[in-house]
C-alpha cells in the first residue's frame, strides 16, 4: 500500500477547533460583515462571471489595485489562496530539499509547517522574554544555519508583538548576508504604526504577506497576497498552478478596494475596542501581553489555562488554547469581536477564573 514521504508522515496536521458556540474568538476573524456595498456589488458581478471561460490567469485587475495601495505596479504583487498559499509558494520556490528556513518562536505554527510540507528544513530559534524579536538570537541562528528563508510575523500571531523598523533593517542586513530571502507576515499589518512594504526594493530580498481574512472582513473567500521585487513574483508564478485564482475571488477583491475607508474604520474601532478589553483583562487574575494585532493572548494566573479554556466553552465561548505552542504554556488567545461578544467573554472568564 502507498504510503505518504516520511517526513509528511511524521507531521501533525494544523487546525482551529470548530466548536458550536455562542460566541467564537479563537480565529482572529473580523467581528464585522463586509459593507452592504460589497456585498451587493459581489452579486451583481456574480452574474458577469463567464462560467465557462478560465478566469484572468494573471489577475490583472486585482494585482493593480492592490499595487496601488502599496504604491506599485501589478508586476510586484502575488496573489493566491489565502496568505497561506502564498508562503507555501514561496516556499516552494526558495525552500524545498537541501534547503533551510528559519524561525523564532513563539511565532505563526504555519512557517514551520509550510516550511516541513515543502522539505524545507526548520532551525527554530527563540524571542526574548517579553516575545520582542531578540537581535542577538537572529544573527546566532542566521549565522549558525545561512537559512535560504528567514520569517518575521508583525504583529507576531499569538504574542501580538511588532517588530519596528530598526528591528527590521537589522534581521534584513543579516540574510542579506547570507544570500537569503526574508519574509515578513503581516497579516495582521493594517492594526500596526507601519508596515515593512516600504522597505522593499528590486534589489532587496524581501517581501511582505497580506491578507484579506482580517481586516477586510473575507475570511470566507481565502484571499491573500504578497507584496515584493519584479523578479520574486516571476519565480513564484513559475511555480503556482495555471488558474489556481477563480474569477468570483478576483472580483471579490477587487470590489473590496473600493472600501478602503471603510477598512480603516473597521480598524481603527477594533484597535478602541482591543483597549477596552485589555483593560478589563489587566483587573482580572490574569497576565497580559500588549498587542498590535485583533487579539490578545494573556495567561491565568491561579488556573491552568487548559482548564480555564474548557471553562469557556463551557459557558458557550471560544477563544484559541495556545498552551502546547512553545513557550506559551498556560496560555490563551482572545479575538477582539464586538463589544458585546467581548462583555460576554469576560464575564464568562470572570467565572471560569474562580
Amino acid at each position: 500500500m502507498i504510503t505518504p514521504r516520511d517526513d509528511v508522515a511524521l507531521l501533525d496536521s494544523y487546525h482551529s477547533p470548530q466548536v458550536d458556540v455562542a460566541v467564537r474568538l479563537n480565529t482572529n476573524e473580523s467581528p464585522d460583515s463586509p459593507p452592504e456595498e460589497w456585498t451587493n456589488a459581489i452579486a451583481e458581478a456574480l452574474g458577469s462571471i463567464e462560467w465557462n471561460r478560465y478566469p484572468d490567469r494573471a489577475a490583472t485587475e486585482l494585482r493593480t489595485k492592490i499595487g496601488a495601495l502599496h504604491g506599485v505596479g501589478p508586476e510586484q504583487i502575488f496573489v493566491a489562496n489565502g496568505s497561506n498559499e502564498v508562503l507555501q509558494t514561496a516556499m516552494l520556490t526558495f525552500g524545498g530539499p537541501g534547503r533551510t528556513a528559519a524561525v523564532w518562536e513563539p511565532t505563526y505554527a504555519l512557517h514551520s509547517h509550510i516550511s516541513r510540507i515543502t522539505g524545507t528544513a526548520v532551525v527554530e530559534g527563540e524571542r526574548a522574554v517579553d516575545f520582542s524579536t531578540d537581535l542577538a538570537e537572529v544573527r546566532r541562528v542566521i549565522d549558525l544555519a545561512k537559512p535560504q528563508v528567514s520569517f518575521l510575523c508583525s504583529p507576531n500571531n499569538p504574542t501580538g508583538v511588532v517588530d519596528d523598523e530598526a528591528t527590521v533593517r537589522a534581521v534584513l542586513d543579516m540574510v542579506i548576508a547570507v544570500d537569503g530571502l526574508l519574509i515578513v507576515d503581516e497579516a495582521y499589518g493594517q492594526f500596526a504604526p507601519w508596515s515593512a512594504d516600504v522597505l522593499i526594493a528590486e534589489d532587496v530580498p524581501l517581501v511582505v504577506s497580506r491578507t484579506f481574512s482580517k481586516t477586510w472582513s473575507m475570511a470566507a473567500s481565502r484571499l491573500g497576497y504578497l507584496v515584493g521585487p519584479a523578479w520574486i513574483i516571476a519565480q513564484l508564478e513559475k511555480v503556482v498552478l495555471p488558474y489556481h485564482l477563480d474569477a468570483f475571488k478576483q472580483a471579490a477583491g477587487t470590489l473590496a478596494l473600493a472600501h478602503v475607508e471603510e477598512m480603516n474604520e473597521r480598524v481603527s474601532r477594533l484597535v478602541e475596542e482591543r483597549g477596552r478589553l485589555v483593560a478589563r483583562l489587566s483587573e482580572l487574575d490574569v497576565d497580559v501581553w500588549p498587542s498590535g494585532a485583533n487579539f490578545v493572548l494573556f495567561r491565568p494566573r491561579s488556573v491552568d489555562g487548559s482548564d480555564v479554556w474548557q471553562r469557556l466553552v463551557d459557558r458557550s465561548v471560544l477563544v484559541r488554547n495556545c498552551s502546547s505552542w512553545p513557550r506559551l504554556e498556560g496560555c490563551l488567545r482572545v479575538t477582539i469581536g464586538t463589544p458585546g461578544e467581548d462583555d460576554s467573554f469576560l464575564s464568562a472568564l470572570e467565572e471560569a477564573l474562580q
